[in-house]
């Protein structure tokens, strides 16, 4: 088994098309199919169903994905390894929200790109259910990750900050004048929400739940930018951090629920994986998040941030 079969692999898991990852790992479409063949012959199963011009994993593959994704790993930190006290390169895979991303992450951002240019800055999406299994199998370096994740041994983290998070209509709706809003008065009420499994929305689920609260209607979303413009337009009850509606507010395009019931407020960690070799990029990327993001100050909650050691 080559390492130049696994990364073709690993591309073509993702990629789900031959031709597309031979462009992405730099050969030709034939060489692509005869690594993988060859892999298959080698393992005496499938990995890749071929239907047509559709490609898609075989439960054999999705077994295989997670160990040939962590031996990659392996390697790609043992070759770091040896260049430790070097300038921070190679690529540098996170995590993150949109949210997070969009409108806390921009300033950390220029200022990385700025200090360290060789490093390859790789962010995705990910789902709060498999964040241990991704950052074992090497899928993140880290993750930066609002609170919800369940506690495990195998990850470590540091706490940022806290993030408001607001229940928000347009000016014209009844809840928009209460002085007090609080789960009963979400009865029958249209609810505009982020995809089932955000950190904020299972709090508020949460919430509704132990009251017996049933809405009339969701409306699920997976942009936040989409969320808000349907807030604006009077569609329903949006729930989103306040860092994400701070302009929208102050413009009075949409107003703020004085929510009463349960905290709806949200941590925000960093994550990685406690055998997880800290490479310069990471450690450099790690201390600018902290110095740009993290509170120094208690936060109300008596709580007060503490830096990574």
């Amino acid at each position: 088994m080559e390492v130049r079969q696994l990364q073709i692999f690993r591309t073509l898991s993702e990629e789900l098309n031959f031709t597309r990852t031979a462009e992405k790992v730099h050969t030709v479409q034939s060489n692509v199919t005869a690594q993988i063949k060859a892999l298959e012959e080698e393992l005496g199963i499938p990995l890749f169903d071929r239907l047509g011009r559709r490609v898609t994993l075989t439960d054999a593959g999705r077994n295989f994905l997670p160990f040939a994704l962590q031996a990659l790993a392996a390697m790609d930190h043992g070759q770091r390894a040896l260049q430790t006290g070097a300038e921070p390169s190679g690529p540098l895979r996170i995590g993150a929200a949109e949210s997070l991303l969009t409108y806390r992450l921009p300033e950390v951002l220029r200022a990385f790109r700025r200090k360290f240019p060789h490093v390859e800055l790789i962010f995705r999406p990910y789902s709060n259910a498999t964040i241990a299994l991704e950052l074992e199998a090497g899928k993140f370096d880290m993750v930066i990750h609002g609170d919800g994740l369940q506690a495990s041994s195998s990850i470590k983290s540091v706490r940022l900050r806290r993030e408001r998070v607001l229940l928000l209509t347009d000016a014209s709706h009844p809840l928009a004048s209460r002085t007090a809003v609080k789960p009963v008065d979400l009865v029958g009420e249209n609810l505009l929400l982020t995809e089932a499994g955000c950190s904020y929305r299972e709090k508020l689920d949460r919430a509704l739940a132990l009251a017996n609260i049933r809405p009339a209607n969701v409306t699920e979303f997976h942009s936040v930018e989409a969320l808000k413009q349907c807030i604006a337009l009077g569609m329903g009850i949006g729930l989103l951090p306040a860092i994400v509606v701070a302009r929208d507010l102050h413009q009075n395009h949409i107003k703020a629920l004085h929510w009463t019931g349960p905290s709806l407020d949200i941590d925000t960690h960093i994550l990685w994986h406690k055998d997880k070799w800290i490479s310069p990029a990471m450690a450099a990327f790690m201390e600018l998040v902290e110095d740009k993001l993290m509170e120094t100050e208690s936060d109300g909650t008596g709580r007060v941030a503490t830096r990574r050691k």
